[in-house]
C-alpha cells in the first residue's frame, strides 16, 4: 500500500465525513487542490439505475456555462464541396475522403470528431478504430450533425458528453481548480440539473445515491443533494 505523503494526509484531515453544501464544498476543494500544478475538477455521481436495461440508460451532452479550463482539438468530417473558410478557422482539422484516410492509418490528433449525417457510411468502417477511444460520432453525443458551426461553436464553449458506465456511475470534468468559486458552483448545478432533468424513464424511487467532487490529487468531498434546485 502507497504511503501517503503530509500534504495528502492534511487534506484528508480537512474533510469531515458529512454532507456539504455545495459553496462549503467547492470552497473546502479549493482549499485542499494545493498540488504544485493547476489541478482538475471533477465530480463523480453514482445514480439507482441498472444500465444494462434499456429504460435506465443515461446518456447525454451538456454545456458546462464556465468551460472546462481544458482545450480540445475538434476534427470535423463533412463532404468536400461543402467545407468553407470559416468552417476552416473554426475547427482544428477538416477534411473529407482524406480525413477519413488519415484515420484509416490510425493517425488521430483529435480529441472530439464531428460528422454531417451523409459521411457516416463511410466513417462504419472505421468503428474498430475510433469507439474503443469514444471518438465514434453518434446523435446522443451531438457529434452527428446539420449544422456544423452552431455545434463546433458549442463545443468551443464548453459541450460534454456525459454517459452513466456500467456501475451507474457519471464521471464529469467540472473545471479547473483556478476557477472562481462562482464559475465552478455554477458549473455543478448545471450538472446535476442535466442529469435530474435526463432522468431514464425506468427509474423508480431514489434516483440520486450519491455526489462528490474532487480536485485531481485532492480528496473526495461528498455533497448534500437535498440542497441542489433545479
Amino acid at each position: 500500500m502507497r504511503k501517503l505523503n503530509k500534504r495528502t494526509k492534511d487534506n484528508i484531515q480537512k474533510v469531515e465525513k458529512r454532507l456539504y453544501q455545495q459553496e462549503e464544498a467547492i470552497r473546502l476543494l479549493k482549499e485542499t487542490a494545493n498540488a504544485n500544478f493547476v489541478e482538475s475538477v471533477e465530480a463523480h455521481i453514482s445514480l439507482s439505475i441498472d444500465p444494462k436495461y434499456s429504460d435506465q440508460q443515461l446518456r447525454s451532452t451538456l454545456i458546462l456555462p464556465k468551460g472546462t479550463g481544458k482545450k480540445k482539438r475538434i476534427a470535423v468530417l463533412m463532404p468536400l464541396e461543402s467545407i468553407t473558410p470559416e468552417y476552416k478557422q473554426l475547427a482544428d482539422i477538416i477534411g473529407s475522403d482524406d480525413l477519413i484516410e488519415t484515420i484509416t492509418k490510425g493517425q488521430i490528433n483529435f480529441d472530439i470528431l464531428i460528422a454531417t449525417p451523409d459521411m457516416m457510411p463511410k466513417l462504419a468502417k472505421l468503428g474498430r478504430i475510433l469507439g474503443p477511444k469514444g471518438l465514434m460520432p453518434s446523435p446522443k453525443a451531438g457529434t452527428v450533425t446539420t449544422d456544423v458551426k452552431l455545434t463546433l461553436e458549442e463545443f468551443k464553449k464548453g459541450k460534454v458528453e456525459y454517459r452513466a458506465d456500467k456501475t451507474g456511475i457519471v464521471h464529469l470534468l467540472l473545471g479547473k481548480s483556478d476557477f472562481p468559486e462562482e464559475d465552478l458552483l455554477e458549473n455543478l448545478e448545471t450538472v446535476y440539473n442535466s442529469i435530474e432533468n435526463n432522468k431514464p424513464p425506468g427509474v423508480k424511487g431514489r434516483y440520486f445515491k450519491t455526489f462528490y467532487i474532487c480536485s485531481t490529487m485532492g480528496p473526495a468531498i461528498e455533497i448534500d443533494i437535498s440542497a441542489f434546485k433545479l
